[in-house]
């Protein structure tokens, strides 16, 4: 009766197309080739939110292609772990080596992902799956709606909602970052608290995504993956990219839509032709209505090219013979702030480089005006040095490396998360700004700041370590007006200076946030005072019946510990209410007909035994 409750709406869920399990397995050649780049194996720990609002927010079924997919990615040899959460944390995939046996459990999987529950504790699964342990670089990888909703049995909503969310913030997320723990979080829907996972994200050093589609979805993973199991690229020019002699294999991986229509051609450089009918000798072909995956051992030289539809994410990944490394990447990037880099060429100990080497690398975000570039200069021990120009907008983007020379040409593409170095948004009463510095290194000893409205200049108070306000005067109203705010940091690295994203106060009744300006910490404070100042919703029948059979055992257990008078009370009331007696009487001739109908039943049914 519960499931049914739970369930209930879930076969009348607009579903869009979404990847099959048995299909998204044969991506496992990407994660073999990532495998070559590793150094100590991976420990990742998969958490899948089946709770009762991702059955609302994720109609699609995304989370189950979401893990199919990242199962395909894993390479044998890492560790890896599933679990389940909504108001109960559950592990049906133990941390593990990843092998056949392995990747054939979680094609079991999918009914469990679906197996929806009524609330949603974020908490609990981070705190379960953390504690279990691993070997090599620990990785989490969250997949929520990114909603804390907690059962009302433990206290009144939304305090313990908005309590549980700042727990996870202020205790679990530093005792992540102390363990060496990254979370990477994908959250599903519009309606996702995005300011969660994105504060997840930035504190652990992890990646955070807000998806509602299967393209998106592809692509969040792929850019996770790619953290935790980095591996080289060659650049896909168009529909055509060039193979060099220290290549041992190649992987394309070709996106397109179900519906863009004609099927991919490969087309090797003496003209060959391959297909999924008929594939590379000694390599592979698998299809998809979304992607083609194809591998390539001992690729000829020279260029290919690509017949049919080459989508958006499409590449081509390459291993074997040199390969090209940088430092340890940020996950997060500052706007305003410029990022230091080091990248070099490598191989076996006899390899040797290639003549006329070059480095360069450029940022590519949707919130860019132009992609910053630049050239890093070769020093004496033969690796490659430079600061990439500050970003100016925020949002995802991708630090794209690139490395040529004489037959030789290697991509590393990493995804970034872009934040503001300081945040800022107008308080809800209208009467302030306040500004939160979200960049490491920036507090109120090394900060300052100046401010001008329409030519006046504000004063600038600070009101904790990495927070401070600006008293705002009165403001015509229905006007809006441009707050200017610029900013100065004496940092170990020397003095910088940035002009925050402008601030534009509104005398209306409803103050808007831009999360773009405000960022994560004050976009997360404005959610969770939306959420506390929201009046608690009324539970529908299903919800009273379900928190009254789960409260049972506890209301049971205080009606009794309650004693005397209470327990003498309520008998007396009992014993002089008519109802209950002709209610006692109902129970028992039932029970007496049910007992005497089953005799009657079993002795129609029995026979003596006959020789």
């Amino acid at each position: 009766m519960l499931k049914l409750l739970l369930r209930y709406g879930r076969s009348v869920a607009n579903r869009a197309p979404v990847i099959g399990l048995a299909v998204v397995l044969s991506l496992a050649a990407l994660g073999s080739a990532s495998a070559q780049n590793t150094g100590d194996q991976a420990d990742i720990r998969v958490l899948v939110d089946v709770s009762g609002s991702m059955k609302t927010n994720d109609p699609n079924r995304l989370a189950v292609s979401a893990m199919d997919m990242l199962v395909a990615l894993l390479p044998s040899g890492v560790h890896a772990g599933i679990w389940t959460f909504g108001e109960h944390v559950d592990n049906p995939l133990p941390l593990a080596p990843v092998e056949e046996s392995w990747k054939k459990q979680a094609l079991s999987l999918p009914p469990a992902l679906q197996d929806y529950q009524q609330y949603t504790d974020i908490e609990a699964a981070l705190r379960v799956a953390a504690a279990s342990d691993g070997q090599g670089p620990r990785h989490l990888v969250l997949m929520t709606d990114g909603v804390v909703d907690l059962p009302p049995s433990r206290g009144a909503k939304p305090a313990i909602d908005v309590a549980s969310r700042q727990r996870i913030l202020d205790a679990i997320s530093p005792d992540l970052v102390n363990q060496d723990t990254a979370v990477h979080a994908i959250a599903f829907s519009a309606g996702a608290d995005a300011a969660l996972v994105e504060r997840l994200a930035q504190q652990s050093g992890g990646l955070a995504a807000v998806v509602d589609s299967p393209e998106e979805l592809l692509g969040a993973f792929l850019d996770i993956i790619g953290r935790i199991l980095p591996t080289d690229q060659l650049p896909l020019d168009g529909n055509h990219f060039t193979v060099n002699g220290s290549a041992d294999e190649i992987v394309p991986l070709i996106f397109h839509g179900p519906d863009d229509g004609g099927k991919v051609t490969l087309i090797a450089p003496d003209g060959t032709r391959y297909s999924a009918e008929s594939p590379p000798p000694g390599g592979s072909w698998q299809q998809d209505p979304r992607f083609d995956l194809i591998r390539v051992p001992n690729p000829q030289q020279g260029e290919w090219r690509i017949e049919g539809p080459v989508g958006e994410g499409s590449r081509i990944m390459v291993s074997g013979g040199l390969r090209l490394a940088t430092q340890s990447l940020p996950t997060t990037l500052y706007s305003s702030f410029a990022l230091p880099l080091q990248a070099w060429v490598e191989g076996d100990s006899d390899a040797e480089l290639p003549e006329n080497l070059s480095i360069t690398a450029r940022l590519v975000g949707d919130n860019e005006e132009a992609p910053q570039s630049i050239t890093l200069k070769r020093s004496s021990d033969g690796r490659f040095n430079g600061v990439l120009p500050a970003p100016q907008g925020t949002g995802n983007a991708r630090l794209v490396i690139d490395a040529k020379g004489d037959d030789f040409r290697r991509q590393r593409i990493q995804a970034v998360n872009i934040l503001p170095a300081v945040g800022a948004v107008q308080s809800e009463d209208g009467q302030r700004v306040i500004l939160v510095a979200e960049h490491p290194e920036l507090d109120r000893d090394n900060t300052t700041f100046s401010s001008d409205l329409r030519g006046e200049n504000l004063d600038v108070d600070a009101t904790g370590r990495k927070r401070w306000q600006i008293a705002l005067p009165e403001i015509e109203e229905h006007l809006r007006q441009p707050l200017e705010i610029e900013a100065t940091a004496q940092l170990e690295d020397g003095e910088h200076r940035w002009k925050l994203a402008t601030v534009w106060l509104n005398a209306d009744e409803v103050v808007g946030i831009d999360r773009a300006t405000a960022g994560p910490t004050l976009a997360g404070e404005r959610f969770a005072e939306a959420d506390q100042s929201a009046p608690p919703a009324e539970d529908s029948l299903a919800d009273r019946f379900v928190a009254l059979v789960n409260e049972g055992p506890r209301r049971l257990m205080d009606w009794w510990q309650a004693g005397h008078p209470g327990l003498e009370e309520t008998i007396e009331r009992a014993v002089n209410d008519i109802r209950v007696w002709i209610g006692v009487a109902v129970v028992l001739l039932l029970m007496v007909w049910s007992r005497w109908r089953r005799r009657r039943v079993m002795s129609r049914k029995r026979q003596e035994p006959h020789v």
